[in-house]
């Protein structure tokens, strides 16, 4: 097979890991830049352009769109899709995961375990947002924020109301929610691929911090997820549609609850950690699923 690889950068572990995975199987593997992309649209022959170069006969196409160009990245994963080129993950799902407050949503309506999260627009509602999730210790998160940028703990309310007072000001938008304490400053990364996990890890923040992401000085270990934890992750998954994910979810007084979905998972903690050649099984889900070609949009919303 023919894989086009959607990364900025080549040298990236994700990236490289990738590479080796579908080189080692036998398999063609090209990194394509998405911003070095422009595209003819049209209805009879969509065509994609990489420095200067038409891009053709691909099979599948694994994208590894950074959030910062979510929009252009999408438009260019479209087109691959319109020349029925197989997508690791679809523009679609990719899309629901990246919008917080919507993703939110639609796993609160297939009733995947959440915290407590609120959202509103006039800030006059202030203190009732504050006392809906329980009052402080809160988080707040920025929706185009991502990697744990934009996620502050206020841990009273004066503090809750300045930070939202102040992203009010910029005109940002926002979510509130509940601080698990019991979850310890930790939380699990599940790896999820083709409806099971494959790999999960306890990311554990480091002295002072309440992000557990490895790149911030989080620390990873192993662990054993309960078949609650597992079902979990595979539905918050499969809410969102994609095949390959990275579910962050913690762990509750009332069961295991839900903190993202990341359509993006990094490989290199994971792997190390669990020893799990994790870029290896993606390109076998490939193997396995390619041959269909064609998209089809996954869940509701």
């Amino acid at each position: 097979m023919k894989i086009a690889i959607l990364s900025r950068n080549p040298e990236l572990y994700s990236t490289r890991r990738l590479v080796e995975a579908a080189e080692r199987r036998g398999h063609e593997a090209q990194v394509v830049n998405v911003l070095r992309c422009y595209m003819d649209i049209t209805s009879t022959k969509p065509a994609i352009y990489h420095a200067e170069q038409k891009l053709q006969g691909f099979d599948a196409v694994i994208p590894r769109i950074g959030a910062s160009v979510t929009f252009y990245g999408l438009a260019v994963l479209r087109q691959f899709e319109m020349m029925d080129v197989y997508p690791l993950n679809e523009s679609v799902a990719i899309g629901r995961a990246r919008d917080k407050l919507r993703s939110q949503q639609l796993l609160a309506r297939a009733g995947v375990g959440l915290p407590v999260t609120g959202f509103a627009h006039t800030a006059d509602d202030i203190k009732s947002l504050i006392n809906l999730v329980g009052g402080p210790p809160l988080i707040i998160k920025l929706l185009e924020g991502t990697q744990g940028k934009g996620v502050i703990l206020a841990e009273t309310h004066q503090a809750a109301e300045s930070v939202i007072d102040a992203f009010r000001k910029l005109d940002a938008n926002f979510l509130v929610q509940e601080y698990v304490s019991e979850a310890g400053g930790s939380d699990i990364r599940c790896f999820v691929i083709g409806g099971r996990v494959v790999a999960a890890m306890k990311r554990t923040a480091k002295e002072g911090e309440f992000r557990s992401n490895l790149h911030r000085g989080g620390t990873g270990s192993l662990t054993e997820l309960s078949p609650e934890e597992q079902d979990t992750a595979v539905q918050a998954a499969e809410t969102m549609g994609l095949n390959v994910a990275g579910v962050d979810i913690v762990r509750s007084a009332r069961g295991p609850l839900v903190l993202e979905v990341n359509s993006s998972p990094g490989l290199r903690g994971i792997e190390a950690i669990t020893e799990t050649d994790i870029a290896g099984m993606i390109i076998e889900f490939i193997e396995s699923n390619a041959g269909n070609h064609g998209t089809f949009i996954r869940g509701r919303g």
